[in-house]
């Protein structure tokens, strides 16, 4: 026999499931901001002028993980094939390949989705981020530690500055590199007879927060673009001496709409003060004597004076941000690395949890 509900059961019944329903978007919404914590370690740190390495970047001896060193052809790209109109290959030549170092640490578990890093003009600082990986993936302090994530160091595809490869990639206001690392990069990893010899269920996550790129110079500007422009994709975003500058080529389309490259960022388009607030978590970093303008003209190529505008953007627009000035230090300085790269990686990867 089927039992009636009087109105007033069907009433509660209903607020019931609503109820229900309301608690799970609440849950989902409380496990997306606790991939992304706030508090403890945003704001302005100043370093310097005395520099020493964390111990942490450096072999301690522990359980190592393995590495892998592969090409990809430029020719063989859809993306970045070394061919575009705003290339003067004659005086800047393209990479006939591009290498791809992996670093797979000792912590992770084959056939688990592994978190990502993408280290700009790689191998860069891949042995100080293997290190860090050995030292604090087994760390017992939970304010101390990180996931095991695999490092994934891309060499740029040539040449510096305007009219290059490496600046078509790394100062270009779009998502190209972006979908570039996500459709042809991660899936060659992947794929690698090598690597999957040694890790036949090696996979990487779906979670954007589970999704980091590092970078300096127009590497550091690469890495906030790529989360900028595909949040998506990538989450945790971690740029020193960062080119956020006019080095956007003039002939690109998108100065259309970026007439300033980077600096527009932080323009008097303001371009992140403007924009919605995105889910990133934030690191930059700027040199007492990085890259200084040398007269008037050169204001857009103001490296210290675009770092601190930058972080005054995304302090104003509330963003979980942590800043490094450095004293007496130059562009891309490795003492800055040295000191500061195992705190500004704990800080990144604060509140990542595994699918």
């Amino acid at each position: 026999m089927l039992k009636t509900c009087s109105p007033s059961s069907r009433v509660w019944s209903s607020l019931a499931i609503g109820l229900i329903a309301l608690g799970a978007v609440a849950a989902r919404a409380a496990d997306k901001e606790a991939q992304n914590p706030a508090g403890e370690g945003d704001g302005i740190i100043t370093v310097g002028p005395d520099y020493k390495i964390d111990p942490d970047l450096t072999d301690r001896g522990n359980p190592k993980g393995k590495s892998f060193v592969f090409s990809m052809p430029l020719a063989a790209s859809k993306i970045f094939k070394g061919d575009d109109k705003t290339l003067d290959t004659a005086r800047k030549p393209v990479r006939v390949e591009r290498k791809i170092t992996v670093y797979v640490p000792a912590a992770y578990k084959d056939g688990t989705k592994a978190p990502v890093l993408i280290i700009h003009d790689g191998p860069g600082p891949l042995s100080k981020v293997s290190n860090a990986l050995d030292n604090l993936t087994i760390s017992k302090d939970p304010n101390r530690s990180l996931p095991a994530f695999i490092a994934v160091a891309v060499e740029n595809g040539g040449n510096d500055g305007k009219k290059s490869e490496r600046g078509l990639e790394y100062d270009t206001m779009s998502d190209r590199l972006a979908r570039f690392i996500h459709d042809e990069v991660l899936p060659a990893v992947l794929s690698n007879a090598d690597i999957k010899a040694a890790y036949p269920g090696i996979a990487f996550t779906d979670n954007p927060w589970g999704r980091g790129v590092i970078g300096c110079s127009s590497g550091g500007a690469a890495a906030l673009s790529m989360g900028w422009f595909r949040p998506d994709w990538f989450r945790r975003i971690i740029a020193y001496s960062g080119t956020f500058v006019a080095q956007q080529d003039d002939d690109a389309p998108e100065q259309a709409k970026y007439p300033h490259g980077a600096w527009d960022y932080h323009s008097e388009l303001k371009l992140i003060e403007n924009s919605e607030v995105k889910p990133l978590r934030i690191f930059t970093h700027v040199s007492e004597k990085d890259n200084h303008a040398t007269d008037a003209e050169e204001t857009f190529h103001n490296w210290p004076m675009a770092g601190l505008r930058t972080e005054a953007a995304l302090k104003a627009k509330g963003y979980h941000h942590r800043f490094v000035f450095s004293q007496a230090t130059g562009h891309c300085d490795k003492r800055v690395f040295d000191q500061t790269l195992a705190n500004t990686l704990v800080w990144a990867w604060r509140g990542y949890h595994a699918d």
